[in-house]
Protein backbone atom coordinates (compact mmCIF):
# COMPACT_ATOMS: atom_id res chain seq x y z
CA UNK A 1 0.00 0.00 0.00
CA UNK A 2 2.73 2.37 0.94
CA UNK A 3 4.34 1.76 -2.66
CA UNK A 4 1.37 2.45 -4.44
CA UNK A 5 1.03 6.05 -2.74
CA UNK A 6 4.89 6.23 -3.47
CA UNK A 7 3.91 5.17 -6.58
CA UNK A 8 1.12 7.73 -7.64
CA UNK A 9 3.06 10.74 -5.75
CA UNK A 10 5.79 10.78 -8.40
CA UNK A 11 3.06 10.86 -11.39
CA UNK A 12 1.58 13.43 -9.98
CA UNK A 13 4.63 15.18 -9.40
CA UNK A 14 5.89 14.23 -12.83
CA UNK A 15 2.45 15.82 -14.38
CA UNK A 16 3.20 19.07 -12.84
CA UNK A 17 6.68 19.47 -13.87
CA UNK A 18 5.80 18.80 -17.74
CA UNK A 19 5.61 21.56 -19.44
CA UNK A 20 2.22 22.47 -21.28
CA UNK A 21 2.05 21.41 -24.61
CA UNK A 22 -0.41 23.53 -25.35
CA UNK A 23 -1.61 26.95 -23.99
CA UNK A 24 -4.35 27.19 -20.85
CA UNK A 25 -6.89 29.93 -21.66
CA UNK A 26 -10.56 30.48 -20.34
CA UNK A 27 -13.08 33.38 -20.28
CA UNK A 28 -14.32 35.07 -17.95
CA UNK A 29 -17.31 37.39 -18.25
CA UNK A 30 -18.26 40.32 -15.65
CA UNK A 31 -19.95 43.08 -16.23
CA UNK A 32 -21.14 42.48 -19.50
CA UNK A 33 -17.43 42.50 -20.56
CA UNK A 34 -15.89 39.08 -22.21
CA UNK A 35 -11.61 38.37 -21.29
CA UNK A 36 -9.80 36.04 -22.39
CA UNK A 37 -7.19 34.85 -20.19
CA UNK A 38 -4.21 32.41 -21.35
CA UNK A 39 -1.24 31.27 -20.12
CA UNK A 40 1.41 30.50 -23.11
CA UNK A 41 3.84 27.92 -23.09
CA UNK A 42 6.35 30.12 -20.83
CA UNK A 43 3.81 30.68 -17.95
CA UNK A 44 3.04 34.49 -18.81
CA UNK A 45 -0.56 35.63 -18.28
CA UNK A 46 -2.07 37.55 -20.87
CA UNK A 47 -5.38 39.08 -21.52
CA UNK A 48 -7.63 40.00 -24.11
CA UNK A 49 -11.37 41.90 -24.20
CA UNK A 50 -13.45 39.89 -26.53
CA UNK A 51 -16.68 41.66 -25.95
CA UNK A 52 -17.55 44.87 -24.24
CA UNK A 53 -21.46 45.52 -24.67
CA UNK A 54 -21.35 48.14 -21.92
CA UNK A 55 -22.63 51.34 -22.55
CA UNK A 56 -19.94 53.87 -24.51
CA UNK A 57 -20.52 56.16 -21.11
CA UNK A 58 -19.67 53.23 -18.78
CA UNK A 59 -16.26 52.41 -20.70
CA UNK A 60 -15.60 55.81 -20.73
CA UNK A 61 -15.81 55.79 -16.83
CA UNK A 62 -14.24 53.07 -16.62
CA UNK A 63 -11.40 54.10 -18.17
CA UNK A 64 -11.01 57.38 -16.24
CA UNK A 65 -11.27 55.58 -13.11
CA UNK A 66 -8.16 53.09 -14.23
CA UNK A 67 -6.25 56.09 -15.16
CA UNK A 68 -6.89 58.60 -12.31
CA UNK A 69 -7.72 56.47 -9.87
CA UNK A 70 -5.36 53.30 -7.89
CA UNK A 71 -6.18 50.05 -8.51
CA UNK A 72 -9.03 48.23 -6.84
CA UNK A 73 -10.60 51.76 -6.12
CA UNK A 74 -12.80 51.71 -3.67
CA UNK A 75 -11.77 48.95 -1.60
CA UNK A 76 -8.48 50.01 -2.00
CA UNK A 77 -8.40 53.18 -0.09
CA UNK A 78 -9.71 54.17 2.96
CA UNK A 79 -12.83 56.54 3.67
CA UNK A 80 -13.05 59.79 2.30
CA UNK A 81 -10.53 59.64 -0.50
CA UNK A 82 -13.50 60.82 -3.38
CA UNK A 83 -14.22 63.58 -1.50
CA UNK A 84 -10.58 64.27 -0.77
CA UNK A 85 -10.00 63.98 -4.70
CA UNK A 86 -13.11 65.94 -5.67
CA UNK A 87 -11.96 69.09 -3.83
CA UNK A 88 -8.09 68.47 -4.73
CA UNK A 89 -9.13 68.30 -8.27
CA UNK A 90 -10.74 71.97 -7.92
CA UNK A 91 -8.21 73.11 -5.67
CA UNK A 92 -5.46 72.61 -8.07
CA UNK A 93 -7.68 74.03 -11.18
CA UNK A 94 -7.99 77.16 -9.05
CA UNK A 95 -4.61 77.39 -8.28
CA UNK A 96 -3.50 76.97 -11.67
CA UNK A 97 -5.94 79.96 -12.88
CA UNK A 98 -4.82 82.37 -10.46
CA UNK A 99 -1.31 81.86 -11.20
CA UNK A 100 -1.01 82.67 -14.96
CA UNK A 101 -3.43 86.02 -13.67
CA UNK A 102 -0.75 86.70 -11.57
CA UNK A 103 2.13 86.42 -13.19
CA UNK A 104 1.07 88.44 -15.95
CA UNK A 105 0.26 90.93 -13.45
CA UNK A 106 3.71 90.88 -11.79
CA UNK A 107 5.37 91.33 -15.51
CA UNK A 108 2.97 94.58 -16.31
CA UNK A 109 4.12 95.48 -13.21
CA UNK A 110 7.70 95.54 -13.90
CA UNK A 111 6.87 97.59 -17.10
CA UNK A 112 6.50 94.84 -19.47
CA UNK A 113 3.18 93.67 -22.05
CA UNK A 114 3.07 89.84 -22.44
CA UNK A 115 0.63 87.84 -23.44
CA UNK A 116 -0.98 85.21 -21.61
CA UNK A 117 0.88 82.84 -22.59
CA UNK A 118 4.26 84.64 -22.00
CA UNK A 119 3.17 84.48 -18.69
CA UNK A 120 2.24 81.04 -18.39
CA UNK A 121 5.99 80.15 -18.83
CA UNK A 122 7.02 82.92 -16.79
CA UNK A 123 4.85 81.63 -14.21
CA UNK A 124 7.31 78.40 -13.83
CA UNK A 125 10.40 80.38 -13.96
CA UNK A 126 9.71 82.31 -10.86
CA UNK A 127 8.42 79.83 -8.67
CA UNK A 128 10.95 77.37 -8.86
CA UNK A 129 13.56 80.00 -8.37
CA UNK A 130 12.13 80.07 -4.83
CA UNK A 131 11.39 77.26 -4.18
CA UNK A 132 14.83 76.35 -3.22
CA UNK A 133 14.87 79.27 -0.82
CA UNK A 134 11.40 78.04 0.77
CA UNK A 135 13.30 74.80 1.11
CA UNK A 136 15.74 76.23 3.23
CA UNK A 137 13.74 78.09 5.28
CA UNK A 138 11.29 75.45 5.93
CA UNK A 139 14.01 72.55 6.84
CA UNK A 140 13.55 72.55 10.08
CA UNK A 141 9.70 72.30 10.19
CA UNK A 142 9.50 69.12 8.79
CA UNK A 143 8.80 67.48 12.59
CA UNK A 144 6.27 69.69 13.19
CA UNK A 145 4.74 69.32 9.19
CA UNK A 146 4.90 65.26 10.17
CA UNK A 147 2.63 66.44 13.68
CA UNK A 148 0.31 68.26 11.75
CA UNK A 149 0.39 67.79 8.05
CA UNK A 150 -3.54 68.98 7.56
CA UNK A 151 -3.11 72.12 8.98
CA UNK A 152 0.26 72.74 7.07
CA UNK A 153 -1.02 72.22 4.45
CA UNK A 154 -3.66 74.65 4.56
CA UNK A 155 -0.94 77.01 5.84
CA UNK A 156 0.85 76.22 2.17
CA UNK A 157 -2.11 77.07 0.49
CA UNK A 158 -2.65 80.68 2.35
CA UNK A 159 0.80 81.31 2.06
CA UNK A 160 0.48 80.41 -2.18
CA UNK A 161 -2.45 82.56 -2.14
CA UNK A 162 -0.96 85.54 0.06
CA UNK A 163 1.98 85.34 -2.68
CA UNK A 164 -0.42 85.33 -5.34
CA UNK A 165 -2.17 88.47 -4.12
CA UNK A 166 0.95 90.60 -3.54
CA UNK A 167 1.83 90.18 -7.24
CA UNK A 168 -1.71 90.62 -8.51
CA UNK A 169 -1.54 93.98 -6.52
CA UNK A 170 1.99 94.90 -7.87
CA UNK A 171 0.84 97.09 -10.96
CA UNK A 172 -0.99 99.10 -8.53
CA UNK A 173 2.74 100.15 -6.41
CA UNK A 174 5.03 99.93 -9.57
CA UNK A 175 8.03 101.27 -7.21
CA UNK A 176 7.71 98.89 -4.96
CA UNK A 177 7.85 96.06 -7.35
CA UNK A 178 11.12 94.24 -6.03
CA UNK A 179 9.86 94.37 -2.89
CA UNK A 180 6.26 92.78 -3.57
CA UNK A 181 7.83 90.37 -6.72
CA UNK A 182 10.17 89.25 -4.09
CA UNK A 183 7.89 88.97 -0.58
CA UNK A 184 4.97 87.29 -2.93
CA UNK A 185 7.79 84.50 -4.49
CA UNK A 186 9.33 84.02 -1.34
CA UNK A 187 5.67 82.99 0.42
CA UNK A 188 5.11 80.64 -2.92
CA UNK A 189 8.48 79.19 -2.42
CA UNK A 190 7.34 78.16 1.33
CA UNK A 191 4.24 77.11 0.30
CA UNK A 192 5.26 74.67 -2.33
CA UNK A 193 7.76 72.76 0.33
CA UNK A 194 5.37 72.98 2.94
CA UNK A 195 2.80 71.34 0.57
CA UNK A 196 5.20 68.41 -0.79
CA UNK A 197 6.56 67.91 3.09
CA UNK A 198 2.94 66.93 3.81
CA UNK A 199 1.72 65.02 0.45
CA UNK A 200 3.21 61.83 1.74
CA UNK A 201 1.61 61.42 5.28
CA UNK A 202 -1.89 62.47 3.89
CA UNK A 203 -1.46 60.26 1.06
CA UNK A 204 -0.57 56.97 3.64
CA UNK A 205 -3.80 57.55 5.24
CA UNK A 206 -5.69 56.61 2.26
CA UNK A 207 -3.25 53.57 1.42
CA UNK A 208 -5.12 50.53 2.77
CA UNK A 209 -3.39 47.47 0.90
CA UNK A 210 0.02 49.01 1.00
CA UNK A 211 -0.55 50.78 -2.29
CA UNK A 212 0.77 54.20 -1.45
CA UNK A 213 2.53 54.44 -4.86
CA UNK A 214 -0.22 53.94 -6.80
CA UNK A 215 -2.14 56.28 -4.66
CA UNK A 216 1.09 58.71 -5.58
CA UNK A 217 0.87 58.28 -8.96
CA UNK A 218 -2.56 58.73 -9.96
CA UNK A 219 -3.17 61.48 -7.38
CA UNK A 220 -0.44 63.04 -9.55
CA UNK A 221 -2.65 62.36 -12.72
CA UNK A 222 -5.48 64.49 -11.64
CA UNK A 223 -3.44 67.03 -10.54
CA UNK A 224 -1.52 67.64 -13.59
CA UNK A 225 -4.59 67.46 -15.30
CA UNK A 226 -6.44 70.00 -13.45
CA UNK A 227 -3.54 71.89 -14.07
CA UNK A 228 -3.22 72.00 -17.69
CA UNK A 229 -7.28 72.78 -17.56
CA UNK A 230 -6.77 75.71 -14.87
CA UNK A 231 -3.69 77.28 -17.02
CA UNK A 232 -5.98 77.31 -20.17
CA UNK A 233 -8.96 78.67 -18.21
CA UNK A 234 -6.15 81.14 -17.16
CA UNK A 235 -4.90 82.10 -20.25
CA UNK A 236 -8.78 83.00 -21.73
CA UNK A 237 -9.38 84.67 -18.19
CA UNK A 238 -6.35 87.47 -18.70
CA UNK A 239 -7.16 87.97 -22.12
CA UNK A 240 -10.76 88.73 -21.41
CA UNK A 241 -12.48 89.46 -18.29
CA UNK A 242 -9.55 89.86 -16.48
CA UNK A 243 -7.00 91.54 -18.87
CA UNK A 244 -7.40 94.80 -16.53
CA UNK A 245 -6.00 95.32 -13.02
CA UNK A 246 -9.53 95.37 -11.65
CA UNK A 247 -10.39 92.57 -13.79
CA UNK A 248 -7.90 90.31 -11.83
CA UNK A 249 -8.75 91.77 -8.27
CA UNK A 250 -12.34 90.36 -8.86
CA UNK A 251 -11.30 87.20 -10.51
CA UNK A 252 -8.63 86.64 -8.22
CA UNK A 253 -10.35 87.13 -4.82
CA UNK A 254 -13.18 84.86 -5.94
CA UNK A 255 -10.33 82.07 -6.89
CA UNK A 256 -8.38 82.84 -3.59
CA UNK A 257 -11.82 82.18 -1.57
CA UNK A 258 -12.65 78.53 -3.67
CA UNK A 259 -9.08 77.44 -3.47
CA UNK A 260 -8.86 78.15 0.61
CA UNK A 261 -12.37 76.78 0.92
CA UNK A 262 -11.42 73.63 -1.03
CA UNK A 263 -8.73 72.55 0.46
CA UNK A 264 -9.77 72.78 4.13
CA UNK A 265 -12.77 70.65 2.78
CA UNK A 266 -10.08 68.30 1.29
CA UNK A 267 -7.94 68.09 4.57
CA UNK A 268 -11.20 67.38 6.26
CA UNK A 269 -11.96 63.82 4.76
CA UNK A 270 -8.59 62.63 5.39
CA UNK A 271 -8.72 59.76 8.21
CA UNK A 272 -5.05 60.66 9.29
CA UNK A 273 -4.10 57.51 11.52
CA UNK A 274 -0.82 59.00 13.25
CA UNK A 275 -0.99 59.55 16.91
CA UNK A 276 -0.42 63.62 17.96
CA UNK A 277 -1.33 65.60 20.97
CA UNK A 278 -4.45 66.75 19.58
CA UNK A 279 -5.44 62.97 17.97
CA UNK A 280 -4.43 61.14 21.27
CA UNK A 281 -6.58 63.53 23.40
CA UNK A 282 -9.69 63.02 21.08
CA UNK A 283 -9.11 59.42 21.24
CA UNK A 284 -8.84 59.68 25.24
CA UNK A 285 -11.89 62.04 25.63
CA UNK A 286 -14.14 59.25 23.91
CA UNK A 287 -12.67 56.65 25.60
CA UNK A 288 -13.65 58.36 29.24
CA UNK A 289 -16.62 59.34 28.25
CA UNK A 290 -18.45 56.74 25.91
CA UNK A 291 -15.85 53.50 26.69
CA UNK A 292 -15.28 53.29 22.74
CA UNK A 293 -12.41 53.75 20.95
CA UNK A 294 -12.75 56.29 18.07
CA UNK A 295 -11.61 55.24 14.79
CA UNK A 296 -9.79 57.98 12.52
CA UNK A 297 -12.46 58.34 10.34
CA UNK A 298 -14.42 59.01 13.31
CA UNK A 299 -11.94 62.01 14.69
CA UNK A 300 -11.69 63.74 10.71
CA UNK A 301 -14.65 66.19 10.84
CA UNK A 302 -13.34 66.91 14.57
CA UNK A 303 -10.07 68.03 14.47
CA UNK A 304 -9.74 71.61 15.01
CA UNK A 305 -7.23 72.30 11.78
CA UNK A 306 -6.99 76.18 12.84
CA UNK A 307 -5.81 75.72 16.28
CA UNK A 308 -4.40 72.04 16.63
CA UNK A 309 -2.65 72.53 19.82
CA UNK A 310 -5.66 73.68 21.75
CA UNK A 311 -6.48 71.79 25.31
CA UNK A 312 -8.84 69.37 25.76
CA UNK A 313 -10.31 69.71 28.88
CA UNK A 314 -12.31 66.22 28.92
CA UNK A 315 -8.80 64.59 28.04
CA UNK A 316 -6.91 65.96 31.37
CA UNK A 317 -5.70 69.65 29.74
CA UNK A 318 -2.66 67.49 29.04
CA UNK A 319 0.48 69.79 27.18
CA UNK A 320 3.34 67.67 25.68
CA UNK A 321 6.76 69.08 24.14
CA UNK A 322 8.10 71.19 27.59
CA UNK A 323 11.25 70.69 28.54
CA UNK A 324 11.61 68.25 31.69
CA UNK A 325 13.78 71.08 33.28
CA UNK A 326 11.02 73.74 33.11
CA UNK A 327 7.92 71.40 34.35
CA UNK A 328 9.41 69.04 37.27
CA UNK A 329 11.60 70.14 40.19
CA UNK A 330 15.00 67.79 40.78
CA UNK A 331 13.41 66.68 44.07
CA UNK A 332 10.20 65.51 42.67
CA UNK A 333 11.97 63.21 39.53
CA UNK A 334 12.74 59.80 42.30
CA UNK A 335 9.01 60.61 43.64
CA UNK A 336 7.87 60.29 39.62
CA UNK A 337 9.86 57.04 39.34
CA UNK A 338 8.21 55.44 41.86
CA UNK A 339 5.08 55.82 41.27
CA UNK A 340 5.50 55.12 37.55
CA UNK A 341 8.34 52.35 37.99
CA UNK A 342 9.39 51.41 33.88
CA UNK A 343 7.19 53.85 32.15
CA UNK A 344 8.76 56.73 29.57
CA UNK A 345 6.67 59.89 31.03
CA UNK A 346 6.65 62.07 33.29
CA UNK A 347 3.53 64.28 34.57
CA UNK A 348 3.46 67.15 36.34
CA UNK A 349 0.88 69.88 37.29
CA UNK A 350 1.11 73.02 34.99
CA UNK A 351 -0.85 76.79 35.80
CA UNK A 352 -3.86 75.65 33.56
CA UNK A 353 -2.60 72.15 32.13
CA UNK A 354 -0.92 69.14 33.25
CA UNK A 355 2.70 68.49 31.57
CA UNK A 356 3.63 65.48 30.59
CA UNK A 357 7.31 65.26 29.07
CA UNK A 358 8.31 62.09 26.96
CA UNK A 359 11.14 59.84 27.15
CA UNK A 360 13.93 59.61 24.31
CA UNK A 361 12.22 56.30 22.85
CA UNK A 362 8.37 56.77 24.18
CA UNK A 363 6.12 55.62 21.53
CA UNK A 364 2.54 56.25 20.91
CA UNK A 365 1.71 53.46 23.36
CA UNK A 366 3.95 55.00 25.74
CA UNK A 367 1.83 58.26 24.98
CA UNK A 368 -1.59 56.89 25.32
CA UNK A 369 -0.62 55.67 28.63
CA UNK A 370 0.19 58.89 30.46
CA UNK A 371 -2.71 60.78 28.62
CA UNK A 372 -4.92 58.28 30.09
CA UNK A 373 -3.44 58.58 33.79
CA UNK A 374 -3.05 62.61 33.36
CA UNK A 375 -6.82 62.10 32.81
CA UNK A 376 -8.02 59.84 35.51
CA UNK A 377 -6.01 62.00 37.88
CA UNK A 378 -7.41 65.29 37.03
CA UNK A 379 -11.40 64.08 37.47
CA UNK A 380 -10.25 62.01 40.22
CA UNK A 381 -8.56 65.52 42.02
CA UNK A 382 -11.46 67.26 41.15
CA UNK A 383 -11.75 71.13 41.99
CA UNK A 384 -8.43 70.25 44.13
CA UNK A 385 -5.56 72.36 43.21
CA UNK A 386 -2.44 70.22 42.04
CA UNK A 387 -1.75 66.27 41.27
CA UNK A 388 -1.34 64.97 44.72
CA UNK A 389 1.01 61.49 44.29
CA UNK A 390 -1.48 59.49 45.75
CA UNK A 391 -4.16 60.25 43.47
CA UNK A 392 -1.59 59.62 40.53
CA UNK A 393 -0.92 56.27 42.14
CA UNK A 394 -4.87 54.72 42.07
CA UNK A 395 -5.38 56.41 38.51
CA UNK A 396 -1.87 54.66 36.95
CA UNK A 397 -3.10 51.14 38.68
CA UNK A 398 -6.73 51.94 37.38
CA UNK A 399 -5.52 52.35 33.84
CA UNK A 400 -3.26 49.47 33.75
CA UNK A 401 -5.80 47.22 34.47
CA UNK A 402 -7.86 48.17 30.97
CA UNK A 403 -4.72 49.56 28.93
CA UNK A 404 -4.05 46.07 27.13
CA UNK A 405 -7.48 45.62 25.70
CA UNK A 406 -7.44 49.82 25.02
CA UNK A 407 -4.02 49.81 23.08
CA UNK A 408 -5.26 46.39 20.88
CA UNK A 409 -9.04 47.88 19.69
CA UNK A 410 -6.75 51.12 18.96
CA UNK A 411 -4.39 49.22 17.15
CA UNK A 412 -7.66 46.81 15.35
CA UNK A 413 -8.86 50.21 14.60
CA UNK A 414 -5.83 51.22 12.16
CA UNK A 415 -4.34 53.28 14.38
CA UNK A 416 -0.50 53.27 14.26
CA UNK A 417 1.27 53.14 18.17
CA UNK A 418 4.67 52.66 17.72
CA UNK A 419 5.46 56.55 17.26
CA UNK A 420 4.34 60.14 18.48
CA UNK A 421 4.51 62.81 16.70
CA UNK A 422 4.60 65.63 18.70
CA UNK A 423 6.20 67.98 16.57
CA UNK A 424 8.58 69.69 18.91
CA UNK A 425 11.28 66.79 19.40
CA UNK A 426 11.42 67.45 23.13
CA UNK A 427 12.31 64.73 24.70
CA UNK A 428 13.93 63.11 27.78
CA UNK A 429 16.36 60.25 28.32
CA UNK A 430 17.37 58.93 32.08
Amino acid sequence: MRTMRLKWKEEITQLDSKPYDEPLQWVETSNSVSRQFHFDSSGVLSMKVLEDSRPVVHRVVDSFLNKFFPSGYPYSVHEGYLRYTQYRAIQHFTSATLSVLSTQSLLFAAGLRPTPAQATVVSWILKDGMQHVGKLICSNLGARMDSEPKSWRILADVLYDFGTGLEVLSPLCPQLFLEMAGLGNFAKGMAVVAARATRLPIYSSFAKEGNLSDLFAKGEAISTLLNVFGIGVGIQLASTVCSTTQGKLVGGSLLSVIHVYCVVQEMKSVPVNTLNPQRTAMIVEDFLKTGKVSSPADLRYRENLLFPGRLIPGSGNVKVGRPLRGVVRPSKLNEWKEILPDEKFVLSEGEKCTNMVLEQTATGADALKGWMVAAHATHMSGSSPGLRLEVVQEAYEKVNRVFPKFLQELQSKGWHTDRFLDGTGVRFSW
